[in-house]
């Protein structure tokens, strides 16, 4: 290749590939006024700034903050990872210009990870409207749904024309710009209905807001676990839903993204439950709290595996007499926790749904059961051969010390793949028929329970069929 071919494929990866984040810098550390460089780095979009700034000094992102007005800042700091650091280093004053122009969940959540200091400061400088939001998101434990709410919604009193509504929209339009949907109150701000801002625009300027209020509607009180809600809100598609306090009245509501934020993070909840841990860790998290989530259910895994290694050291004597089928345990034990994590996690999401009934649980059980059958049968019949074939013409076992192993071991398998895919469905329901989170019926413990049911099936098979009926040592 030559070098004309070698600058026309940097360029071709340069215009397919541009390093946004580095084109900021320099224009940030170039000599021009800040204007200039304010005009400059608006062109790029927010996320791109957010990254950018992890390549600056906190001397550089200093000297930004001052070139950037706080509206800008807020909207790029949306983006990054780390905006809580960033906003520690903005300057008090501009810090809280900053912290108004988050949506009211956002600003909570920065406030509650600020420094004790810094954070009474803050929300002194706020504003008499903004303090009542933020002590209101406050009085609600992080697992209710009040925590994760916003004010940003619009609402009007029922009893009026559409062209009272329209006015009071664009009133509150100037405020909160979550307008796809008006929420309909009474007298004493309990929630009537809802209205499609679309079904507002065309109805008749004469028309009377009852006549197109949609009174049956999805809502959820502000005290209620956010556990106990996902399934309710993952059923609707609206792009709202309104959150009561214990009088009916409209306090906030979720949006849509804010939904699924919550369906997100219980989704990470799980995924890391699954795995053995008691929450998500990330990368920043100290090693002395992550070793203290993975401790408690590693000793108990080990428990367990003493009490699997136990069940072996009784099939001691199987072991001595038929040696060669030691090689084949891994295969058994492998399989039976494959199929128990499938059904583990097919069976968690499922139970997402709050509203199944024992029926459909029934249903689960026995489809997971057939599939576990079907799937040993045909993994059975294909180790029966492939063992069988394995000892015979590579090991030099005689056709019925070959067969009879890879009968044993075929049938360990359909056995232990069937119970592994009960046991997978049937623990976690148990779980849930004792007010346990359902994903609390790890992948680890499922797999060492698998374990241990395909070592008793795999040595009893052995014991039975090989030493007491077909007499083989």
């Amino acid at each position: 290749m030559n070098g004309k071919d070698n600058m026309q494929n940097e360029w071709n990866e340069q215009t397919q590939h541009p390093d946004y984040k580095r084109e900021i810098v320099e224009v940030f550390r170039s000599n021009l006024t800040p204007r200039i460089k304010e005009e400059r780095i608006l062109d790029y979009h927010e996320r791109d700034i957010a990254a950018a700034l992890e390549m600056l000094s906190p001397e550089e992102r200093g000297r930004l903050y001052h070139v950037l007005n706080a509206e800008t800042l807020a909207d790029i700091l949306e983006y990054s990872e780390n905006k809580i650091k960033f906003i520690s280093e903005i300057s008090i004053q501009k810090r809280i210009a900053v912290l108004s122009r988050f949506e009211i969940t956002e600003m909570a959540e920065c406030l509650r990870e600020m420094e004790k200091a810094d954070r009474t400061t803050a929300i002194e400088l706020l504003g008499d409207d903004l303090k009542r939001q933020i002590m209101l998101l406050n009085s609600f434990e992080e697992e209710e749904i009040g925590s994760k709410m916003t004010t940003n919604f619009i609402a009007v009193h029922s009893g009026i024309g559409v062209r009272q509504a329209m006015h009071a929209l664009i009133d509150q339009a100037a405020i909160n710009d979550n307008i796809s949907t008006i929420y309909v109150l009474d007298r004493d701000n309990a929630l009537l209905g809802a209205i499609d801002l679309k079904d507002l625009i065309i109805a008749r300027e004469g028309t009377q807001l009852d006549a197109i209020t949609t009174t049956s509607y999805p809502y959820v009180y502000a005290n209620e676990l956010i556990d106990d809600c996902l399934g309710l809100l993952k059923d609707y598609s609206e792009d709202s839903i309104p959150v009561l306090n214990s009088d009916n009245q409209l306090i906030g509501v979720l949006t849509s993204q804010d939904i699924m934020e919550l369906v997100d993070d219980e989704l990470g909840e799980d995924y890391a439950r699954l795995a053995g841990l008691s929450a998500e860790e990330d990368l920043k998290e100290p090693l002395k709290k992550s070793i203290g989530k993975r401790l408690p259910w590693l000793i108990v895994l080990l428990g367990l595996g003493i009490v699997v290694s136990g069940v072996v050291g009784a099939f001691e004597t199987v072991v001595a007499r038929l040696p060669l089928i030691i090689a084949f345990q891994s295969l058994i034990l492998d399989m039976a926790g494959n199929v128990g994590t499938q059904s583990l996690a097919v069976t968690i999401r499922v139970l997402m749904d709050e509203n199944i009934s024992g029926r459909q649980k029934l249903f689960l059980v026995g489809k997971e059961a057939r599939i576990g059958f079907v799937n040993g049968l045909i993994l059975g019949l294909l180790a029966f051969l492939l063992v069988g074939f394995y000892l015979f013409a590579l090991k030099g076992q005689s056709l019925a010390v070959a067969f009879s192993i890879s009968a044993c071991t075929g049938t360990a398998l359909l056995l232990a793949m069937m119970l592994s895919s009960l046991s997978g469905t049937l623990i976690p329901l148990m779980f849930r028929k004792l007010k346990v989170d359902p994903a609390v019926a790890s992948g680890p413990l499922i797999t060492t329970i698998n374990d241990l049911v395909a070592v008793v099936t795999y040595y009893g098979l052995a014991w039975g069929l090989m030493i007491h009926v077909m007499r083989i040592s």
